[in-house]
């Protein structure tokens, strides 16, 4: 796991129970290899959705009009990871995607939201052939995890009128992904994606 120096981590967005979610997801990044680590953070991700005494910031339950927003609340200087929420407006998600080689832990804080896994089965320079490999629709206090290399898949909020709220803990910031646009039957071209953040306050 990289490590990130302390002034390279913005600043941490205040919450109530950031303490204790930090305190918690620290102590699973230290579990062991990537498997251990990321067991630990879905039973401590399920833990601290229930949890009442930690209450996400009141911006990640704002949509944004045009695309889903991604809202880093912390990111670990000791240990590199990186603390993202994701709201969901209406039908908004994203193509199929990887996460450059990063593990992830993801759930569902508020709402419901639909992800769909796929199979790489062949590639072709920047073609490739990818197969559903099984979908869910995950609701409150659900987490998953995605460890290289099965870390193709997409998200989507599929409901025509309320918001979702995820969180994602990533290994470390991802700021760029690889994004896999549709061609003909199972075949996708693969497009480089800079990924941006959304201001939190």
């Amino acid at each position: 796991m990289t490590n990130a120096h302390e002034g390279d981590c913005p600043p941490p967005v205040d919450f109530p129970g950031r303490d204790k979610l930090v305190a918690a997801l620290d102590a699973a990044v230290t579990c062991g290899d990537e498997h251990a680590v990321t067991a630990a953070l879905r039973s401590a991700l399920c833990r601290l959705i229930r949890d009442r005494d930690v209450q996400l910031p009141a911006c990640v339950h704002e949509p944004i009009a045009d695309h889903y927003a991604r809202r880093e609340l912390y990111r670990s200087p000791r240990h590199g990871y990186s603390v993202v929420a994701m709201t969901w407006g209406p039908g908004q998600g994203t193509p199929v995607h990887d996460h450059s080689g990063l593990w992830c832990v993801e759930g569902v804080w508020d709402g419901e939201l639909e992800i769909v896994q796929y199979e790489l089965l062949e590639r072709d320079g920047e073609r490739y052939r990818f197969r559903a490999a099984g979908g869910m629709r995950a609701g409150p206090g659900s987490a998953g995890s995605l460890i290289p290399p099965h870390e193709y898949h997409l998200i989507r909020n599929a409901s025509p009128d309320a918001v979702a709220v995820s969180l994602h803990i990533y290994q470390a910031p991802m700021q760029c992904c690889s994004k896999f646009a549709p061609l003909t039957g199972e075949w996708y071209v693969r497009e480089s994606a800079t990924l941006a953040v959304d201001a939190a306050a």
